[in-house]
């Protein structure tokens, strides 16, 4: 038995192969009628698409022959896929090549055997698309063209398959990137928390809300104690790493309904909704006494705060955030790494 010579272009062969992506898959209709076709135009019993991989020949549709895969060596469309034409043996026993290949002398005992190569559009020959009959026979030139015609809808299906998928993953990059561009639109690049945008945004949809429903809105403005002093010391990228980890922190400290964000500079936001005065002085005091206790790498840091709440939000957002910087005013002059309230 003389195994198939490896193509010259093997390597980029099979790599085409795995691109299309067909390997192992469940059988399909598009593919099973292509095969039907063949065995009925060739007037044979069997009819196969076969991908020749490294090691095997992989059947992406079968008739007739009751198996998914043979061993590459015993393969006559390893030979097939050498050449541009439809290959045929006219009777495999007589043919040097395949005489005492056991696909000969044993099942299926392959006697004619006809294969058209399934070439990608750059070339690579992936396996054939070939009919088989356990009687030595020929095959008619009409046979022959109507064998090629089917092997090259074989190769459209495969190439639309590959377009549907590059499309596709084409579809999940976009939408990839859009997400990853939502997120940098909302979201302070240092803390990672919610950016003053997006803080406006929603603290004028729960003021809305707020208006309907007659349920308190609070807001916590905070700011970082002696921050530029910190910077002056330790240096700016010190001062970044404090933010870093304060938009850590107060996530940890807030309810899921409620939103911290980054406001500008030192300072950060809490955003309460459906939270009384109290609740928020609560939530205020939480945070202060986390940040006081932290473990802060260079020297201990406080943050002072400043909590204002609406029960009649007809002010408007503006007029909330104004109030919180006038109790935030009143905890700094009062003394710092304090909460105060309007």
């Amino acid at each position: 038995m003389q195994q198939a010579p490896i193509p010259a272009n093997e390597e980029h062969r099979l790599a085409r192969l795995l691109e299309y992506d067909i390997l192992d898959t469940l059988p399909e209709q598009a593919y099973d009628d292509i095969a039907l076709l063949a065995a009925r135009i060739c007037r044979t019993p069997i009819a196969l698409i076969s991908l020749v991989g490294r090691e095997r020949q992989w059947f992406k549709a079968e008739i007739g022959l009751g198996t998914r895969e043979t061993p590459r060596a015993v393969s006559f469309c390893a030979h097939a896929l050498l050449g541009e034409e439809v290959m045929v043996v006219p009777d495999a026993e007589q043919d040097p090549r395949f005489t005492d290949n056991p696909l000969v002398q044993g099942g299926p005992r392959i006697r004619f055997y006809a294969g058209a190569p399934l070439v990608s559009p750059d070339g690579a020959a992936l396996g054939t698309l070939c009919v088989i009959d356990r009687q030595p026979r020929q095959l008619g030139e009409e046979e022959a063209q109507a064998l090629a015609a089917l092997a090259r809808q074989v190769m459209a299906q495969l190439e639309l398959r590959r377009e549907v998928r590059e499309r596709q993953r084409y579809q999940e990059l976009l939408e990839a990137a859009n997400a990853q561009l939502k997120e940098l639109a909302e979201r302070d690049e240092l803390t990672g928390l919610a950016n003053r945008r997006v803080l406006m945004r929603y603290l004028d949809t729960e003021l809305q809300r707020a208006r309907r429903s007659g349920e308190p809105t609070s807001l916590i403005l905070l700011d970082v104690d002696e921050f530029k002093a910190y910077n002056d010391t330790f240096g700016h990228l010190a001062g970044d790493e404090v933010l870093r980890r304060l938009g850590g922190l107060l996530p940890r400290l807030l309810r899921a309904s409620d939103l911290a964000a980054r406001y500008g500079g030192e300072e950060f936001m809490v955003l309460l909704p459906n939270t009384p005065n109290a609740g928020a002085l609560g939530v205020a005091e939480r945070i202060r006494q986390a940040v006081e206790q932290g473990a802060w790498p260079l020297r201990p840091v406080t943050v002072s705060l400043g909590v204002a709440t609406r029960t009649d939000p007809s002010g408007g957002s503006l007029s909330l955030i104004e109030a919180a910087d006038q109790a935030l005013y009143k905890a700094k002059q009062a003394g710092r790494n304090r909460v105060a309230r309007v």
